[in-house]
């Protein structure tokens, strides 16, 4: 609840609007108690008293009653219908919703088609029909207004309902010989709640408006008795002469509605687990950048240098240093493998190259990324935009997630090339068929037409590798993109890169967590961890005689063919969290060699040749392992 409260709070809206509708329920709660007039005592002598009145502080009406307890007793009334009404609404559609959902065939259609039928009239008709039959009277239209909501919360919740009675753990609850109603009571409803009270937050400022539309025509509160629609029903006819009859009432629904509207919004985002994090917003077009001193002197190390990258994530009042002081170079024709457990910063490191890590939370707070010498660290966004694609283009893990399902494989090719130049239908086709062909998929021409749904997960990938070579770039990076595959498609994959690397001369920067797909595709590696890069050299001489700890723990991990009965190795614990990383090594508390010196001050990254390593007490001495 206190997680709830403080994600709540973080909408400066919806808590402000919590705020003005608790200051409204608890004055409606205390209106017995407050010494207010009669309201229904008339007193002609004193009818339209102006707002400040000796004795009435916001007027009379036309039969002289006072206006403040009028407003107080009616808000009290008109609060009580609109929340009454919701909860009856919800509880009656949910209810239809779930049975219908859960169930499904005969029993949904039957069910639904009622639905359909209420749904088409308009609100205000049906709540007015409802009405005429049931006769004036403020529980007729508080029946009426509930009525007209069901089919709303109906049809939400049936959605929910549908997907959630298909999912596993539900089959599960039908193996182990639950009921139906107990499955419904114990995994479907727990499952709908959220959605219901997300529903009701937004549509009780509705049912209050509707109720007080009904009173306002006569058909709800009836005299005496007052609530806020029957105020301004009767107010309507002095509306020129003493217009503060009427704006007493409607001010106090204004603000009712919309404190009630605010505070829907806030709990709706509060509730929704995809939005826990913090990043409310819309992500900007390419990375905050925040640097607090000047980028460090090019030193002219390959086609793509990074320079002490430093990349964060500022989350409410902490920091995540996802990437820690990174500096890595790839030269034209070579290809770089960079791995590391997940949540090392290898793709937040790719990603901050071109500006794409989502800001907000996201900042590049240090550091350079110079390509062909010029730095991208906070370069216009037209630049940027400019070079994603052509000059260095992504292949990212998931072609399901990131290709589009409602477009065909061919059209989304040729839409890559028109973002950064003219191409005609017949043109754009052609090369669309050039390239897929270039990636070895079969049959390109008939191909091109088929919706991603419709291919393999070895052939959307190479569709994603198509996508960034369709502007021949000079830097490919490649962000784990085997890591779904079967040890077949995978084999291809990483062939057919190494294939167009060779042909093309493109730098490729290769994401990975397996070291055997960098002893295939790689001519050097950088091991990250915590964000770091803890070993740097020759994929080769790595292989052979690793040096960090990390390293070697990594490779022991890895099972050998024919390895007879070597055993795994296992890393004990975990990373550390990137928000609190310990002074000294990152990787102090799950070495084997750790010593006491381990753990104080910073670890510089040690270089000898083309060799690096940061550690201490590495595995192999850097001397060795550099020869």
């Amino acid at each position: 609840m206190i997680a709830f409260l403080r994600l709540l709070a973080r909408n400066r809206l919806a808590l402000g609007g919590g705020i003005v509708l608790s200051a409204v329920v608890a004055l409606a709660i205390v209106t017995p108690l407050l010494p207010l007039a009669d309201p229904d005592v008339t007193n002609t002598a004193d009818r339209f008293l102006r707002p400040f009145s000796d004795g009435a502080p916001l007027g009379t009406d036309h039969l002289g009653r006072d206006l403040l307890s009028r407003l107080m007793w009616g808000t009290r009334l008109s609060l009580a219908v609109g929340f009454a009404a919701a909860i009856l609404a919800a509880t009656i559609g949910a209810a239809i919703g779930i049975v219908a959902g859960y169930y499904g065939g005969r029993i949904d259609n039957v069910v639904m088609r009622g639905v359909d039928m209420l749904m088409a009239f308009p609100y205000i008709l049906l709540a007015l029909a409802i009405v005429a039959a049931l006769g004036p009277g403020l529980f007729n239209a508080l029946i009426a207004v509930a009525a007209v909501n069901v089919p709303f919360f109906a049809r939400n919740i049936r959605g929910i309902t549908v997907g959630i009675a298909n999912k596993e753990f539900v089959d599960a609850a039908r193996l182990a010989g639950l009921s139906n109603a107990r499955i419904i009571l114990t995994e479907i409803l727990p499952n709908v709640v959220p959605v219901i009270v997300i529903a009701m937050s937004t549509t009780i400022g509705w049912m209050i408006l509707e109720t007080a539309g009904l009173s306002f025509l006569g058909l709800g509160s009836q005299p005496p008795q007052a609530d806020l629609g029957s105020m301004l029903g009767e107010a309507r006819s002095a509306l020129i002469t003493n217009p503060h009859t009427s704006i007493v009432p409607g001010l106090m629904i204004l603000i009712i509605v919309m404190s009630i509207n605010l505070l829907g919004d806030g709990v709706r985002d509060a509730l929704d687990p995809r939005l826990k994090s913090g990043a409310l917003s819309r992500p900007m077009a390419a990375t905050m950048v925040s640097r607090s001193g000047p980028a460090p002197a090019p030193q002219g190390r390959g086609l793509l240098e990074v320079q002490d990258l430093h990349t964060e994530f500022h989350v409410k009042h902490r920091t995540y240093r996802a990437v820690g002081g990174v500096s890595l170079h790839v030269e034209t024709g070579e290809c770089l493998g960079i791995i590391g457990e997940s949540g090392s910063g290898k793709s937040v490191t790719a990603l901050s190259i071109m500006g794409l890590v989502a800001s907000p939370p996201g900042v590049i707070t240090g550091g350079a990324v110079r390509y062909a010498g010029e730095d991208l660290i906070g370069a216009p966004y037209r630049r940027l935009r400019d070079m994603r694609g052509r000059n260095v283009a992504y292949i990212f893990q998931d072609p399901q997630a990131t290709l589009h399902p409602l477009y065909r494989v061919g059209d989304q090719v040729v839409e890559a090339i028109r973002a950064h130049r003219p191409i005609g239908r017949n043109e754009g086709r052609a090369k669309a068929v050039e390239l897929l062909a270039a990636v070895r998929i079969p049959n390109p021409e008939q191909r091109i037409h088929d919706f991603p749904h419709e291919m393999s997960g070895g052939m959307r990938q190479r569709v994603g590798i198509a996508m960034a070579l369709a502007n021949d770039p000079d830097i490919i990076i490649a962000d784990e993109p085997t890591t779904a595959l079967d040890v077949t498609v995978q084999a291809q994959i990483l062939s057919l890169l190494d294939d167009l690397r060779r042909s093309r001369g493109l730098a490729i920067v290769f994401i990975t967590h397996d070291f055997g797909v960098v002893a295939q595709l790689c001519d050097r590696v950088a091991v990250m961890y915590a964000g770091r890069v803890v070993e740097e050299g020759a994929t080769a001489a790595i292989l052979d005689t690793p040096a960090h700890p990390y390293t070697a723990r990594l490779m022991a991990c890895v099972p050998e063919l024919g390895g007879g009965k070597r055993r795994l190795e296992a890393i004990p614990g975990l990373p550390p969290p990137v928000d609190r990383l310990p002074e000294g090594c990152a990787f102090a508390d799950r070495c084997d060699r750790v010593r006491p010196d381990c753990r104080a001050g910073d670890i510089p990254l040690d270089r000898v040749g083309a060799r690096a390593v940061r550690c201490l007490h590495p595995v192999t001495p850097l001397s060795e392992a550099a020869e």
